[in-house]
């Protein structure tokens, strides 16, 4: 009787992973989504004091981790057969990085309003309303990315995500709606 408990459990565990990639590919079909990106893996929290947008070796960065897991994001969507209308992403070196492996860098548009707040917290109801307005706004075929910072998608959904994660929402009268969580791990 154990024997065939433990075979069962196993057989179980085998397909959740099959299923899991089956849901999440459903959650992404259908049209006039968006995903909302954690970037991918970068060590650290926050960046170093004095840090320069337009310098990326003052920033905190993708790890070698990160760029092989941002890769692994864009191999996913295009397996699952994803319609990307539109990449968005902060003008962090480590967002920027993330959209440009997982998308391609000819894809990726810079989008102030995901920029990371983290440092300085008096921008982000302004920033937060102009995504809103921009995730109400998105009404295409396929599904808007938008790769950003934690407390970008904390603010917007009250989910803390990992670093890689993804959160799908749509508009909800003057929120967003949260239907899914994706780990591309």
């Amino acid at each position: 009787m154990r024997f065939l408990l433990v075979f069962l459990a196993m057989g179980l565990l085998a397909t959740t992973p099959a299923r899991a990639d089956e849901a999440d590919r459903l959650l992404l079909s259908e049209g006039g989504r968006t995903v909302l990106i954690r970037h991918a893996t970068a060590p650290g929290t926050g960046d170093p004091a004095g840090f320069d947008l337009a310098d990326c070796a003052t920033q905190r960065n993708l790890s070698e981790e990160g760029r092989a897991q941002a890769r692994r994001i864009g191999e996913r969507f295009a397996e699952w057969g994803v319609e990307v209308d539109a990449v968005l992403s902060s003008r962090w070196c480590r967002s920027l990085e993330t959209a440009r492996l997982a998308f391609g860098a000819d894809r990726v548009e810079p989008y102030p309003p995901i920029d990371s707040f983290f440092g300085d917290r008096t921008s982000e109801p302004a920033q937060t309303a102009a995504a809103k307005a921009r995730i109400a706004g998105f009404d295409g075929d396929g599904v808007q990315v938008m790769v950003t910072h934690q407390v970008n998608i904390t603010a917007l959904t009250g989910i803390v995500p990992g670093q890689g994660e993804a959160v799908v929402v749509e508009p909800d009268g003057d929120g967003v709606a949260v239907v899914g969580r994706i780990r591309f791990d």
